[in-house]
């Protein structure tokens, strides 16, 4: 994997601006801040993003990938402000799941999701290197 920077842009903070990758594709449906048995371990967004993360590393896990494959997140979420001002609690769930790796990321503002209770749906896309 190569992390696309072009060299008169700001290196962004938290995530890459594109990521080159070569291998078998893994695409892992929105996941959402609940466990294993549906429940929401989380009332906070910075908790449901840890769980959600987590469950995309454990669907990762089945193709024997792990966190540093991701190359792609895509972050639903319900509140802006919340989101905006969660900030520190965010970046330590995500650096507990996901290390200090960065891919290609975006974060779009969205009514509502499927779950009452949901306040982040996560997308992750990654590349197992052959």
């Amino acid at each position: 994997m190569r992390v696309l920077q072009p060299e008169q842009w700001p290196r962004p903070k938290g995530y890459a601006c594109g990521v080159a990758a070569s291998g078998t594709s893994l695409f892992v449906s929105g996941q959402i801040g609940w466990d294993e048995r549906g429940r929401f371990t989380a009332d906070d967004i910075a908790g449901q993003v840890r769980q959600a993360l987590l469950n995309i590393v454990a669907i990762l896990a089945e193709a024997g990938a792990r966190a540093e494959h991701i190359v792609r997140l895509t972050w639903y979420v319900t509140d802006k402000r919340e989101y905006l001002n969660a900030q520190r609690e965010i970046g330590e769930a995500y650096r507990e799941v996901m290390g200090r790796h960065f891919p290609a990321m975006s974060v779009v503002a969205v009514a509502a999701l499927l779950e009452d209770a949901a306040k982040v749906e996560i997308e992750a896309t990654a590349v197992l290197p052959h």
